[in-house]
């Protein structure tokens, strides 16, 4: 493990959990690498929110917010739907730290700056935010819904500060069926790598697979709030978890030596998401895959890579992870870095053995896919394939210890036997519960860790 600082970024370590012996004719190397940042908000940072003048001066990199708040038609049932929204907005802003840059969209068919308007973004203090909840007031439900414009919008604000946080927040309750789904990924694609956002679903007419793709296509968070009450307190975590972040852009950098094939690069906590085809070359044998923003956090990844065949005793460097911070104005700043190794051994047991973490998280990313295959062969009426699939979740999720997940099950299926997965679906199952089971099915538990890494 290697670690290092500089000023204005967090402190980063990575820790590398593996078992490195392969049998004669083995070539699959597995590792988690848990990634932590730490030092947010009390040196070299930026204060967290809430802090103000008061706490002393704002220090580090700022940050850009654009606030999207669906405005359709739909928003209108019931009526009470678009005052909370109305509302969960204004608790954002008033959430936000002051210096912050924000502006708010309506977004419907088309996306419209509602604050400040013309293009620009306003800077956060008492008067700002009261003239933009003063906005918000005004909104109004009416028309279709185009997600994909108001990310253009959303883009084209945070494009103009000179931020290096930018973030967005987007809500919606409806399915985007007013612009083709390619526009949709075109403005994902366009978006990529520019902001992050966290989108939120409200109700139970939405699309899971939208809100989710949003939120994995710009590294943000997904999540349902089936009852419009809930929005206020949401949009303030969210908001606080934003004005948190110390650092943009951070990049997990693999290297490989000649002959080895990378099979795939996933984050696996707190959420599972696979990175594998978002790698961009940084050179021959090198690619950063994105992570975002970070804040005071720890996130763990799932590296699994195919060495050449070698012979017992032999031992190699199977691949090298960093952590890079991009710098224009010169080389990236390495942040953190730990290393993969492969060794080939006659002992059994040492090459049979697998890592805690390593089986757990493969546990986890299989117990986020069971879900989702279970859930759609319900949808489609497979119910023997969706009880074999939901049946299995409900086996990991019990054997992982995530509680969450097994609660979030059991409104789904009866569980007859947890240990061995055997259940009965439901026969009526509220639409909320089944999209929070399908919305939150990648939330991952984090394994404990033992003292110190384990490279064996």
């Amino acid at each position: 493990m290697a670690n290092f600082s500089k000023s204005n970024v967090p402190q980063f370590s990575v820790e590398v959990y593996q078992n490195a012996f392969l049998p004669e004719g083995g070539r699959e190397v597995n590792a988690v690498v848990t990634v932590t940042s730490t030092g947010g908000g009390t040196t070299g940072g930026i204060p967290l929110a809430g802090s103000g003048p008061a706490h002393g001066a704002r220090r580090g990199p700022g940050a850009a917010v654009v606030l999207m708040v669906d405005c359709s038609g739909s928003m209108d049932y019931p009526p009470t739907k678009m005052r909370h929204a109305r509302d969960a907005t204004a608790a954002a802003v008033d959430t936000l730290r002051d210096g912050t840059l924000f502006a708010v969209v309506a977004g419907t068919h088309v996306a419209k700056d509602v604050y400040p308007g013309d293009g620009r973004l306003a800077v956060a203090d008492a008067h700002t935010k009261a003239a933009a909840k003063e906005a918000l007031r005004r909104l109004r439900a009416g028309g279709g819904t185009a997600i994909g414009t108001w990310l253009q919008l959303a883009d084209r604000l945070l494009g103009s500060a000179d931020a290096d946080i930018r973030h967005g927040i987007l809500l919606t309750d409806g399915r985007n069926e007013h612009e083709a789904p390619e526009d949709l990924r075109a403005a994902l694609e366009t978006c990529a790598g520019r902001f992050t956002c966290d989108a939120r679903g409200v109700g139970t007419d939405w699309e899971v697979k939208e809100v989710a793709g949003v939120a994995a296509a710009l590294l943000g968070t997904a999540d349902i709030v089936a009852d419009p009450s809930g929005l206020a307190a949401d949009f303030r975590r969210m908001m606080e978890n934003a004005m948190g972040k110390e650092v943009a852009d951070v990049a997990l950098r693999l290297w490989t030596p000649v002959g080895v094939e990378i099979r795939f690069v996933k984050q696996v906590a707190p959420t599972v998401a696979d990175l594998t085809g978002r790698r961009t070359g940084t050179g021959p044998r090198t690619g950063d895959y994105p992570t975002g923003s970070w804040g005071d956090e720890s996130r763990d990844y799932h590296m699994c890579v195919r060495v050449p065949e070698a012979g017992i005793g032999q031992e190699m460097l199977a691949a090298r992870v960093s952590l890079v911070l991009p710098d224009p104005a010169g080389a990236p700043r390495p942040l953190a870095q730990g290393l993969v190794r492969a060794v080939w051994t006659d002992d059994m047991a040492a090459s049979t053995s697998i890592n805690p973490q390593v089986a757990h998280y493969t546990g986890q990313a299989e117990l986020a896919q069971v879900i989702q295959q279970g859930l759609e062969a319900r949808k489609w009426g497979d119910f023997d394939g969706a009880t074999a699939q939901l049946g299995r979740a409900v086996q990991l999720a019990s054997a992982s210890g995530n509680q969450e997940t097994a609660r979030l099950l059991s409104k789904v299926v009866d569980v007859v036997d947890a240990a061995t997965g055997t259940v009965r679906l439901k026969a009526k199952v509220a639409e909320a519960d089944e999209m929070t089971l399908e919305t939150r099915s990648t939330k991952t538990v984090r394994v404990k860790k033992q003292h110190g890494p384990v490279i064996r």
